[in-house]
């Protein structure tokens, strides 16, 4: 009678938390910034506010229920920078389970995972035997545990994105190959038992179409391709082998294509919302689509650079001879002087021709390319999926794509708060270095790649599709010469080294060099550097990155004064 007592008490508990917690709150109960018409629940996570419904994609959010991607409808709140975003369907998980199949005999509550419990921690899942941050059903009169994923009741899961039937899942824990993304993994597949189809449970998520940031048109799901249908057996994102005998992404129209993991990266994937897309799309927003990145990257406007006095040269063109750009608070001249150790304020490169942008006051050193006083307004970057906003911040700031400390002009997503230094926005998809014969082509996958210069490891890098060379930003960044202000030659960047010795030392801190790495070397006088010294790792002083630095030798603590730039080039506008 005892057992029989205690089952019940549990299975009440059980009824009563799902009936008390997992329901709509009354709209009076709500913040008064939520509006009322606004979908909303309490959840046990956070019981301090309602979790709103969102019927839009959010992007590069992670779900706090089962750690996967949100691509779709969410559950978030709008009071808490936090946010506590979950998809739609583990939001609205039942708080108790009465009667599961593979623990019949107690009921099961929902449970975070990664908290304590009042009986202490709970054993492994027993489906999948592992112990990760999901929340799962547990019964706390047995110590049983199950997954959301692992457990999830549903008898069919309806599928129309990735395969024309239903999908059921398979009740054992196995290893299998996906039949849609092809890759061989551990856990419960869903299967369509009359194709003899079977996928892992995050493929069957996929969206059926979608749109990347590197790409004008919309992306099409399709489960295999012909070799005839496309030249290049390459996804165009991340420029590693294609299978094309599993699914991917493509544009019949360009014949683009991209691996499904990289299309739905954060970092490519566009953040509009193309799930519902129709397949007759609108004269207008193919129009939009195509055009969006010519309008973003013109909208150079009057609140950049205000042209103040103007003259006509000699083939009758005008000529701004006085502007006041937004960076600075004074008004700047057009200069004609040779210019001697001058760093722009905008891009931070060294000044080397002799028109150039100089402030009015004679005690006020500020100067700026005339290139960098066209820099746009608004910018549609590869590297990202927003749009980017030209700023110029008072204090440093530091690049997400190079990783340096920086200051100068950056563009900046107001959404994200994602930041990219003037140099790193000048990149385009194609990279001509001197340092490879082959192009090198911009790879944004969700696995760090290994620069082969500087051995870092980053997202976002330059790839090789020849010969598998890899490049990162910084590295391709770098200054093709840099000037000493206390040595009369400049230093030029080399690739290989400066002899056949088989010791190599740095001539500023006296430490030994690794042959396979790039340095700067004055052929003058046999004078080697580490890159470093001009590569912007230290700390820099007044300016952040490639401008004047002060570096203090190992060997007698004088101090160095550097700047870089590239040789005979101003920044070009990507435009």
């Amino acid at each position: 009678m005892a057992g029989n007592s205690s089952e019940e008490d549990l299975t009440q508990k059980a009824k009563e938390v799902q009936k008390e917690q997992q329901t709509e709150v009354e709209a009076t109960d709500y913040p008064k910034s939520i509006p009322k018409e606004m979908k909303q629940l309490q959840h046990f996570i956070h019981p301090q506010h309602p979790l709103v419904f969102n019927e839009d994609r959010i992007c590069d959010e992670e779900c706090l229920g089962c750690s996967e991607e949100i691509l779709g409808p969410s559950y978030s709140c709008k009071e808490c920078d936090m946010r506590w975003f979950h998809h739609k369907s583990c939001a609205e998980l039942p708080l108790g389970l009465l009667h599961h199949p593979l623990h019949p005999l107690h009921p099961l509550l929902l449970v975070d995972d990664v908290t304590s419990y009042p009986t202490g921690e709970l054993s492994n899942c027993q489906v999948c035997k592992e112990n990760r941050e999901e929340y799962c059903y547990g019964c706390f009169h047995c110590n049983f545990k199950l997954h959301i994923r692992c457990g999830s009741l549903a008898p069919t899961t309806e599928a129309p994105e990735v395969h024309h039937h239903p999908l059921t899942p398979y009740w054992k824990w196995m290893t299998f190959t996906c039949d849609l993304c092809g890759k061989e993994d551990k856990g419960m597949p869903y299967v369509c038992t009359p194709c003899g189809f079977g996928i892992h449970r995050q493929c069957a998520r996929f969206p059926r179409r979608l749109k990347v940031v590197r790409h004008n048109h919309p992306l099409n799901l399709i489960h295999s391709l012909e070799l005839h249908q496309s030249n290049s057996q390459l996804c165009q994102l991340c420029f590693l082998k294609l299978d094309t005998n599993y699914a991917l992404y493509y544009c019949s129209t360009c014949h683009f294509t991209a691996h499904l993991d990289c299309a739905i990266d954060w970092r490519n994937m566009e953040d509009i919302n193309l799930l519902e897309l129709k397949e007759e799309e609108s004269a207008e927003l193919k129009a939009m689509l195509e055009n969006v990145d010519s309008k973003l990257d013109q909208s150079v406007d009057s609140e950049i650079c205000r042209v103040i006095k103007t003259t006509v040269g000699e083939d009758g063109t005008e000529i701004a001879t006085e502007i006041k750009h937004f960076s600075h608070e004074h008004h700047l001249k057009l200069t004609d002087e040779v210019p001697k150790n001058k760093i722009c304020d905008g891009c931070v490169r060294a000044i080397l021709t002799p028109s150039f942008y100089s402030c009015v006051e004679s005690n006020c050193s500020f100067f700026l390319h005339i290139s960098c006083t066209k820099l746009p307004k608004i910018k549609q970057h590869p590297l990202h999926q927003h749009p980017l906003t030209l700023t110029y911040p008072r204090y440093g700031f530091g690049c997400d794509v190079c990783g340096q400390s920086c200051n100068g002009l950056r563009y900046f997503c107001q959404r994200c708060y994602f930041e990219l230094d003037v140099q790193c926005s000048l990149a385009s998809k194609t990279l001509t270095h001197a340092c490879h014969k082959h192009p090198l082509y911009l790879s944004i996958t969700n696995n760090r790649q290994k620069c082969s210069i500087c051995g870092s490891e980053k997202y976002q890098v330059f790839r090789c599709t020849t010969c598998e060379f890899v490049l990162d930003f910084k590295c391709a960044t770098l200054p093709q010469t840099a000037w000493c202000y206390q040595h009369e030659h400049p230093f030029t960047l080399c690739y290989t080294p400066e002899d056949d010795s088989g010791e190599y030392y740095c001539d500023i801190c006296e430490e030994e060099r690794d042959s396979k790495q790039w340095f700067y070397y004055c052929v003058e006088c046999s004078f080697p550097t580490h890159s470093k010294y001009s590569a912007g790792d230290h700390k820099l002083q007044r300016k952040l990155k490639n401008e004047a630095l002060t570096q203090v030798c190992n060997s007698n603590k004088e101090g160095l004064k550097m700047v870089n730039h590239f040789e005979d080039e101003d920044p070009e506008l990507d435009q």
